[in-house]
């Protein structure tokens, strides 16, 4: 998939979530099934954290690289074998990940609903102003990604779309917890 199918997959899925929203109570939105399990809320922050200060910051580091520059080793290593599979697939495996709650990694509940359209629609303004940069500039410029290695600027981009969409099995047993049946 290209980036501008990329692009295009995330304005839908942002549709699809900032819709949804519409159904949703506040109390819903912040009600979790137990305290290891994320509420809709936590996701919905989850999806909004880490694009902006993730996947299009590190964008953004690619894209500010100096052509000329000689990358450290940090910045010129390889895909993971898991970082091959998810570009492989076009995404990531339909699996749950769970990482340990932390306070650095748990994200808050919202405090109300603007702050998640306001989130969301942030996220794809920013997504609309770098797309037409990305074919500008190498794809040896990387980043590494915590568990899928050495990513590029598409690769980075490609990921927010992969990591939105992921997250709708997320959603779907959030709503089956919550009796909610909006689709």
């Amino acid at each position: 998939m290209n980036t501008t199918q990329s692009l295009h997959r995330l304005e839908e899925l942002t549709h699809t979530y900032l819709e949804e929203l519409q159904f949703i109570t506040l109390e819903q939105l912040n009600t979790s099934p137990n305290e290891a399990e994320w509420s809709l809320g936590q996701m919905y922050q989850h999806l909004i954290n880490s694009a902006l200060y993730m996947q299009i910051s590190n964008i953004n580091i690619c894209l500010n690289q100096d052509q000329d520059h000689n990358l450290d080793e940090n910045n010129k290593g390889e895909k993971t074998d898991a970082g091959h599979q998810v570009f492989e697939l076009g995404g990531f495996p339909p699996v749950r990940i769970h990482v340990p709650a932390s306070p650095q990694y748990t994200p808050v509940n919202p405090e109300n609903k603007e702050q998640l359209i306001e989130g969301m629609n942030n996220v794809l303004v920013n997504m609309k102003e770098i797309e037409p940069r990305l074919q500008q500039f190498p794809s040896m410029n990387t980043v590494p990604h915590p568990s899928l290695g050495s990513l590029n600027a598409e690769e980075w981009f490609s990921l927010v779309e992969m990591h939105y969409r992921h997250h709708l099995h997320q959603r779907d047993r959030l709503y089956e917890f919550l009796n909610i049946s909006y689709k």
